[in-house]
């Protein structure tokens, strides 16, 4: 059974949750108070309601409970993230995620039921400086503060040597997960898999080991 998601607040970052969700082929409802941005958006999520959702009674009878995950996306009004997020716990979602302006404001959602608390822009300069600084990562997921998942661009010099020959992990301390081509991935990667100018490998490991192979 699909899981279905609620989105309060569609400003860029609710939308383009609403929107990659949708397209993952999940079900989504939007509720915003923006009847331009609902209209945006109705022709792509499963539903899409213009309403206060700081009025409890609102969200009562959209049957918010009834939802299995709830992202609290809304942007500037720090009070009334606070008090949706107050308000859609007490009704009874089983897992809440909520967009934080700063580390006070995700510390107060944190305590009164936040499952998990993001910040988009933060996340995403981190990520940005991270491309800039590793030429040879095309993009990358944070593991933990010390560990991430990366796409490299392979070297000039495993080009043509199989896995078993390259020996990254005893090498590079890290483990090939998937090897992309264009639109094809691999993800059952066997040791005799030869590398192709054109590949990209999915790596996981330390933050150190992917480092020094960008400086190779």
């Amino acid at each position: 059974m699909k899981k279905q998601y609620v989105i309060i607040g569609c400003g860029r970052f609710g939308t383009s949750v609403a929107n990659k969700l949708t397209e993952l082929g999940s079900e989504v409802m939007v509720i915003d108070k923006n009847e331009d941005i609902i209209q945006q958006l109705s022709d792509t999520v499963t539903y899409a309601v213009q309403a206060d959702p700081t009025d409890e009674n609102t969200l009562k009878s959209l049957g918010i409970r009834n939802f299995d995950v709830a992202i609290v996306a809304i942007g500037e009004d720090i009070q009334a993230s606070i008090l949706v997020t107050l308000m859609i716990k007490e009704l009874g979602v089983k897992q809440i995620i909520a967009k934080a302006q700063n580390d006070l404001h995700a510390k107060v959602l944190y305590r009164i039921g936040a499952d998990r608390v993001v910040f988009p822009e933060r996340e995403m300069g981190i990520r940005v400086a991270k491309n800039l600084i590793s030429e040879n990562v095309l993009d990358f997921i944070e593991l933990a503060p010390e560990y991430s998942i990366v796409e490299v661009v392979v070297l000039e010099e495993w080009i043509g040597k199989s896995l078993k020959e390259l020996n990254v992990r005893a090498r590079h301390g890290i483990n090939v997960m998937a090897i992309k081509n264009g639109l094809n991935i691999n993800i059952n990667v066997d040791a005799d898999e030869v590398i192709k100018e054109d590949d990209i490998l999915v790596v996981i490991g330390h933050n150190d080991d992917i480092n020094k192979i960008n400086n190779e």
